[in-house]
């Protein structure tokens, strides 16, 4: 495999991708990085030389400026030895078995492109595209037009055989280009979906490729080029006018919608429709503006019909439209998943009202309040047929890398009526139309969780959001979950101590939003904070044990802890402890008995979080002879008799099973498969 980077005065933002490089799982003797330095004018060149003298497998080339990536990626492409070829900005990195993954997925697919799963902490990602792995697709059985930047890995032979190259020299979309040039001709595209192979950072120095500032005419003149080889590529149809829609919603009515434009001086908002304009004209039909949603295309024929500001309104009201997401239920489930109930709608303007329909005639339409001056008089957008496209989504996302992952979740989209005035008419209007207004409303239920699931390993360490995105009418709203709840949701969030090896993950609402977030294996958040109002309950017994307000799941493991033991004259003495999962929550076995403890009265307490975290206060016990504890007498309240009926009956069954495994495992492994599928039976029986 061949590793292309294009190089212009990266200074320390290259650093990242360097160390990516050399820590990957794939062998050094697997693969070569090839730096095509564009004549750049900082110590790059020679600390990249350094580079390739300490390490074989890094090649420099040194070439003039061109002042664009496109020459030196082509350079790269001609000069590769591996039998893949992946590209790679400067001040991107690859995590560290990004090669090895993408390599095998390519191999044994024999793929034309391998496309691995992206993060970016600045820049939009097609979460769409990386929902699940897909060994074989193309261009017509996946979205494969919503990921159009290069950072992918091309079949070498594949991208010469078809000429495929960068224009060369400074201009826009050239990615877009190179992509849709590739994407034809590619009969098989793989996607890495269940690992996150690479990362965008964004530059502190504002200096990310891409950050310059627009220039309507060159722009659009570029875009041209790529909706031409759609066409050159395609027959008129459903096909050809996805993927014309794909980029007449993103980089031209994109380009007019909020925020951005509404940051535009009146001669930039020209500049920018007059050269929209013709390519609307040669390029989009009918049945590209009959295929988007209806606010989308509210835009659509606003610019068809050359309405600026028609467009600028259209933008004010789309700017005050919100998600807003409702947190109605909150439980752990027996397997490590969070269970989560929830709400979620479309509300506009600052008092975030809901976002109004009318029905007449059995058909939906836009409140024509947020229509009103925007469409001939006495005309409604009807929305009818967007009614099936409200949709909610779950996911998690790495507040510091920004990874993220979907979450399974089900929605149902409910049209709900909503209260009238005392007048009849219907809540807020001011245009006077009489009648009911109704609202969609989301109902779901989703779970999320720091644990393996299929298709993904368990979540880094970190801080870990929960987010709803939100569709409908033509618009995706992203909402926080949490600042809007249950009031019952609070007491459900406990911390928890999960997975083999086990480590904490504690629920939180975050100062002073109150949004959900996990705080995953101690990034910041101590268990100890959490559980410091939480019952700690007795375990009657002849072991002295404590159970913890701490959830445990079915596949939780143990966790080293340290207990704490102060006597009257304020000495302490820590030992070594262990939460162990039983039935749901953590469990602290307590010593009968502490040599040299002398008699008196003891404090319990333990630190969850490491020997310099919080200590979580127990109780007091008193101490007989011979550093006996009666934690009997330490006036904690018991747990339930039958919960330690349950318990009890659960450790028996778990001791014959070990005790069935140990002794009677290597006499069954010796029988006929016949009789060992009869004793396994039986033995499921205890």
């Amino acid at each position: 495999m061949s590793v292309v980077i294009p190089v212009y005065n990266p200074g320390k933002y290259i650093d990242p991708c360097v160390d990516s490089l050399l820590a990957q799982t794939l062998p050094a003797a697997d693969f070569e990085v090839l730096f095509v330095d564009d004549g750049s004018t900082d110590d790059s060149p020679a600390r990249l030389d350094k580079l390739a003298d300490e390490h074989p497998h890094f090649r420099v080339i040194h070439i003039p400026n061109s002042g664009w990536p496109g020459k030196p990626r082509n350079i790269g492409v001609s000069e590769a030895r591996g039998e893949y070829v992946q590209f790679v900005d400067q001040d991107d990195h690859l995590a560290s078995d990004a090669l090895r993954r993408l390599y095998e997925m390519g191999h044994r697919n024999g793929s034309d492109i391998v496309i691995g799963k992206v993060a970016s902490n600045f820049r939009g990602v097609p979460h769409g595209v990386f929902r699940t792995n897909r060994e074989k697709c193309d261009l017509t059985s996946a979205p494969l037009y919503d990921s159009l930047t290069p950072h992918k890995m091309f079949r070498t032979e594949f991208l010469r055989e078809n000429g495929i190259a960068y224009p060369e020299g400074k201009r826009r979309l050239e990615d877009q280009l190179y992509m849709m040039q590739s994407y034809f001709p590619a009969k098989v595209v793989s996607i890495l979906g269940n690992y996150t192979c690479y990362y965008y950072s964004k530059r502190d120095d504002g200096q990310n490729a891409g950050s310059a500032k627009l220039v309507p005419s060159g722009y659009y003149g570029n875009l041209r080029e790529v909706l031409q080889v759609v066409v050159d590529n395609t027959e008129p149809g459903e096909f050809r006018d996805r993927l014309l829609r794909r980029f007449y919603r993103v980089e031209m009515l994109g380009r007019l919608s909020e925020p951005g434009v509404l940051k535009f001086t009146p001669e930039y908002l020209d500049e920018m429709v007059d050269a929209i304009r013709p390519l609307v004209r040669d390029f989009i039909t009918d049945g590209v503006h009959e295929g988007l949603g209806s606010l989308t295309r509210l835009r659509s024929t606003l610019l068809r019909a050359d309405d600026r500001e028609g467009l600028m309104r259209i933008a004010r009201f789309a700017s005050s439209v919100k998600g807003a997401a409702r947190l109605e239920d909150f439980a752990w489930e027996s397997d490590g998943r969070i269970a989560l109930s929830l709400t979620g709608r479309l509300v506009h303007g600052e008092d975030q009202q809901p976002l109004r329909l009318i029905r007449r005639d059995g058909q939906y339409f836009l409140h024509p309040d947020i229509t009103e001056g925007l469409l001939p008089t006495g005309e409604l957008l009807d929305v009818t047929d967007d009614m099936d496209g409200f949709k909610g989504e779950l996911s998690l996302r790495n507040r510091e890398t920004a990874v993220e992952w979907p979450c399974p979740v089900d929605f149902s989209a409910e049209i709900e009526k909503l209260p009238s005035t005392g007048n009849g008419t219907a809540t807020g209007t001011a245009t006077g139309i009489e009648g009911e207004s109704y609202e969609v409303v989301l109902r779901g239920r989703g779970h999320v969780t720091s644990e393996a699931v299929k298709g993904r390993g368990r979540v880094s360490r970190g801080f870990w959001d929960v987010w709803v995105p939100l569709r409908g009418l033509g618009l995706v709203r992203k909402a926080r979950l949490g600042a809007d709840r249950d009031p019952g949701v609070d007491a459900k969030c406990l911390p928890a101590v999960l997975g083999s090896p086990a480590r904490p993950v504690v629920p939180y609402f975050t100062d002073p939003y109150g949004n959900l977030t996990l705080d995953v294996a101690g990034r910041a958040k101590k268990m100890a904070t959490y559980l410091a109002d939480r019952p700690v309950l007795r375990m009657p017994g002849g072991s002295p044990e404590l159970r913890l307000d701490v959830f445990t799941g079915t596949k939780s493991g143990p966790r080293a802890v340290e207990l704490v033991l102060t006597g009257q004259d304020e000495s302490t003495r820590t030992l070594g402890a262990t939460l162990r999962p039983d039935h749901g929550r953590a469990h602290l076995a307590v010593p009968a008995r502490v040599a040299d403890l002398p008699a008196g009265t003891v404090r319990l307490s333990v630190r969850l979080d490491g020997p310099k975290g919080p200590e979580l206060p127990l109780c007091e016990a008193p101490v007989g002879s011979g550093g006996r504890i009666r934690l009997d007498q330490s006036g904690l309240p018991a747990a339930d008799p039958a919960l330690v009926r349950v318990v009890a009956v659960q450790r028996r069954r778990a001791t014959l099973r070990r005790v069935l495994r140990s002794a009677g495992g290597p006499i069954v492994r010796r029988l006929p498969a016949s009789a060992r599928k009869k004793v396994r039976r039986l033995a499921s029986r205890f």
